[in-house]
């Protein structure tokens, strides 16, 4: 009886220390939301448009880390929460994991129009103002864009891993020789990462200076259809700005899963 009882200890801490290995072994996400210039349509190139989160994997060992794009076109901050995408997110998102973010192109438009209805207010103050959604035919309380922002962050830091506030890329405008900063937006994103403690990349400031550089006449080659959707280089030149912002800041773990190459 006692031979048995000690073969069925050893099975057991046997399988306990399979499965502790196991858990030791699974691998970090980094995922990646924001809007179509992270993901243009299914991410695969459509009418040659493509986002730099459709990019950015390459710069990555993927052995050690898995790369989730979850961008979806059209959306603003606050409209990726509200249509459950962000729920999405969080029901995957554990400790150690990484999340990026990108929004700030879509959020200008109206509250509560009968085509998108995905505005926020203005700031990234406490302003609040209730509407009715003729999209999702409710009442709704809609938010500033930094309080939507703010929320992503606390979500990511209640579930213990660390999250990244990128400004928005710039659009294909020049003035006078040089490309057009985001002086609202990118603002509102430095801000929220302050006050919060998330990781902030000034990817507006990173891909302007080299637009600067370029010229009109160059960058106007990654834009096939509009002053804000990039071709494939276009994406890959993103991409590449965003691995450069990473690289600059101190203490991100994130940065170990690079690619030596990169």
């Amino acid at each position: 009886m006692t031979k048995i009882i000690r073969m069925r200890w050893v099975l057991l801490l046997a399988c306990l220390s399979f499965t502790t290995a196991g858990l030791r072994q699974e691998k970090p996400v980094f995922f990646i939301i924001g809007d179509s210039t992270v993901k243009n349509g299914s991410g695969k190139g459509s009418g040659s448009l493509w986002g730099w989160g459709s990019e950015i994997g390459d710069y990555f060992d993927t052995t050690k880390v898995s790369v989730r794009n979850y961008a979806l076109g059209g959306r603003s901050s606050r409209t990726f929460i509200t249509e459950g995408h962000w729920d999405a997110v969080l029901s995957q998102l554990k400790a150690g994991d990484y999340v990026i973010m990108q929004f700030g192109h879509n959020d200008g438009g109206p509250l509560d129009d009968t085509s998108r209805a995905r505005g926020s207010i203005k700031g990234t103050g406490e302003e609040s103002k209730d509407i009715y959604n003729p999209i999702m035919k409710k009442n709704e309380t809609v938010h500033t864009y930094g309080w939507y922002m703010r929320k992503y962050v606390s979500d990511i830091k209640a579930k213990g891993a660390i999250a990244i506030i990128c400004s928005p890329i710039p659009r294909n405008i020049f003035k006078d020789g040089k490309v057009e900063r985001s002086n609202d937006y990118g603002k509102w994103a430095k801000e929220t990462a302050e006050t919060t403690g998330a990781y902030f990349i000034e990817l507006n400031g990173i891909i302007a200076d080299q637009y600067d550089q370029l010229g009109p006449d160059k960058v106007k080659e990654f834009f096939p259809g509009d002053h804000t959707h990039t071709n494939e280089a276009g994406a890959k030149l993103n991409a590449a700005a965003v691995v450069t912002g990473l690289k600059k800041l101190n203490g991100l773990t994130l940065t170990q899963y690079l690619q030596s190459h990169s």
